[in-house]
């Protein structure tokens, strides 16, 4: 019987791919109307990239993504540098590629494959409702009221998952408080002195702004981003340039003038969950931000769901589904859980300290070499 992955985005489609390849059939239940990722940039760490070789697109999506010279965080107030991460040889050589790409240069790869599969069967306007089940397989229940069957389910619907709903019941994601703007701009826009192939976090009191360039060096990805407090979910709201300033006072001349280069901004409040081991309800398991959401501070949202989908790909198996899902549960929980916790931790102790907070953190990155921080991200990269 065939294999149903609810969500057609990274995560879902880097699944019903490795599935496929393994020799199951699958078919992808994507709510909207076509497959499309909802943003721009994303970072792709070696981790994600090894993930990307797995399913076979990694050439693919690096032939598309812009190849950063360096991480550099700099202080939001002064300007002034306070660590860098050069991306050199060294670093290849112990971890392997990382760099910066828009979402739909990952997307894009992976539905191609999917749809050059005969064994993937991808249908769109198919959001899934709920679940029912029994001991030979899984139904679909659909928002139209339709029931697609087969014999295990797979939901990788995303943050506010239906599939989670039933499965764990946990309500509505946590808050987070931190709103954070989004813009691209038109490289042509940029000015010449500002031009960098690095990826630059100026990190102030209760804020931070990052920018890095996308798609093939046509566009620059900005993303601004404020502890303000708020406390209702927002996805991709259109906001006024001078809605998004007011948050981000003081600010040193470079990042004010990147800041002054967009002209169109959209606003999402961050949400995560508190991690679960509850993924799984027998023929029944989560993947990607349906399983274990994370802020964005790590950088790892995209990754993980690419490591989820290699690991369930590589262990299921289909006279066994309840024990394979099992065993995919047992082997991610604890990693993501990490993820979780260093990304809410980097989002207070990195980006976003102020006073002493941030003369510690300015300290600690002083203290530290190259080779010091490529050992604290062997546990990530590694």
């Amino acid at each position: 019987m065939t294999v149903l992955v609810v969500g057609g985005g990274i995560g879902g489609l880097a699944t019903a791919l490795g599935l496929a390849r393994a020799g199951h059939r699958v078919t992808v239940l994507e709510a909207a109307a076509v497959f499309e990722e909802i943003g721009a940039g994303i970072q792709v760490g070696p981790n994600g990239f090894r993930m990307l070789d797995a399913l076979g697109v990694g050439p693919v999506v690096r032939s598309r993504a812009v190849h950063v010279d360096a991480l550099r965080l700099r202080c939001g107030i002064s300007g002034e540098v306070i660590a860098q991460l050069p991306i050199d040889t060294g670093f290849r050589e112990r971890f392997g590629t990382y760099a910066v790409v828009h979402r739909n240069d990952v997307l894009t790869p992976l539905l191609d494959a999917c749809q050059n599969d005969e064994r993937v069967d991808l249908r769109v306007n198919s959001g899934v409702e709920s679940y029912t089940q029994d001991d030979l397989g899984v139904t679909a229940v659909l928002r139209s009221g339709d029931r697609v069957r087969g014999s295990a389910l797979i939901g990788a619907d995303g943050l506010r998952s239906a599939v989670r709903r039933q499965l764990v019941g946990d309500g509505d994601p946590q808050v987070s408080g931190h709103t954070t703007f989004r813009a691209v701009i038109p490289a042509q826009d940029v000015p010449q002195d500002l031009k960098e192939n690095v990826v630059t976090l100026w990190a102030g009191p209760r804020y931070h702004v990052v920018w890095y360039v996308i798609a093939g060096g046509r566009y620059v990805n900005l993303v601004a981003t404020t502890d303000n407090g708020a406390t209702d979910p927002m996805t991709g709201k259109p906001v006024e340039h001078e809605e998004v300033l007011r948050h981000f006072s003081p600010l040193c001349d470079d990042a004010a003038r990147v800041v002054d280069l967009a002209s169109e901004w959209r606003a999402w409040v961050l949400c995560d969950r508190e991690p679960v081991t509850t993924w799984q309800d027998a023929r029944v398991v989560l993947l990607g931000d349906a399983a274990h959401p994370v802020l964005q501070y790590a950088a790892q949202g995209a990754c993980q769901a690419l490591e989820d989908a290699v690991c369930l790909s590589s262990v299921f198996d289909s006279r066994d589904v309840d024990g394979s899902f099992a065993r995919y549960v047992s082997m991610r929980h604890a990693r993501t859980a990490r993820v979780h916790h260093v990304s809410r931790l980097m989002g207070r102790e990195v980006y976003h300290p102020a006073g002493d907070a941030a003369a510690a953190r300015d300290a600690m990155f002083a203290s530290w070499t190259t080779a010091d921080l490529h050992d604290r991200l062997e546990w990530l990269y590694g």
